[in-house]
């Protein structure tokens, strides 16, 4: 687990792997009975931790302006993770499903308890942030986030990802 601070808050995230009840987490979190609230992405679609710290900072400023999209700010992290308007298309996309066996688990302003408590959560193996990068599937986030080649050419993937959510709402 590491822990970043953000516009005054934090955003504590840890990586699982070898994940075997994300059907449970989605079913909670769609009840909204998840204890401690946590926001899970589909780690595939994530090549580098900067991306995530982008949505994160997308989400705190529409928290502080009270015009989140979504109901909670944890959906509204992986809403801004997406780089999509379409709030149901992001949701599916960029978070978990029931067989999602790679997740990163974010929360904002986490206690010490309550990130023991989502580990708890969690049937995987925790793994460092650092093998995000070796691990995510390029060709699944070039198609999603419309990518080409020739960017990538002179950009990384993790900056074309960055560009597009800082970009969404100005398009």
């Amino acid at each position: 687990m590491k822990v970043f601070k953000i516009n005054g808050s934090t955003l504590s995230l840890a990586l699982f792997t070898d994940v075997t009840n994300s059907k449970e987490l989605l079913e909670s979190m769609q009840a909204a009975t998840l204890e401690p609230e946590v926001a899970f992405l589909n780690a595939q679609l994530i090549p580098d931790i900067f991306p995530v710290l982008a949505a994160a900072h997308k989400t705190l400023i529409a928290k502080s302006r009270d015009s989140l999209t979504t109901r909670t700010l944890h959906s509204e992290l992986v809403y801004n993770y997406s780089g999509s308007k379409h709030i149901t298309e992001s949701l599916k996309r960029c978070g978990i499903s029931d067989t999602t066996t790679y997740i990163l688990a974010a929360r904002f302003d986490a206690t010490p308890e309550e990130m023991k408590a989502i580990e708890k959560l969690i049937n995987g193996k925790e793994i460092e942030l650092e093998e995000l990068e070796g691990r995510a599937n390029q060709a699944q986030i070039q198609k999603h986030y419309k990518i080409s080649g020739s960017e990538l050419g002179v950009s990384s993937l993790a900056d074309a990802i960055t560009c597009r959510i800082a970009a969404r709402d100005a398009l």
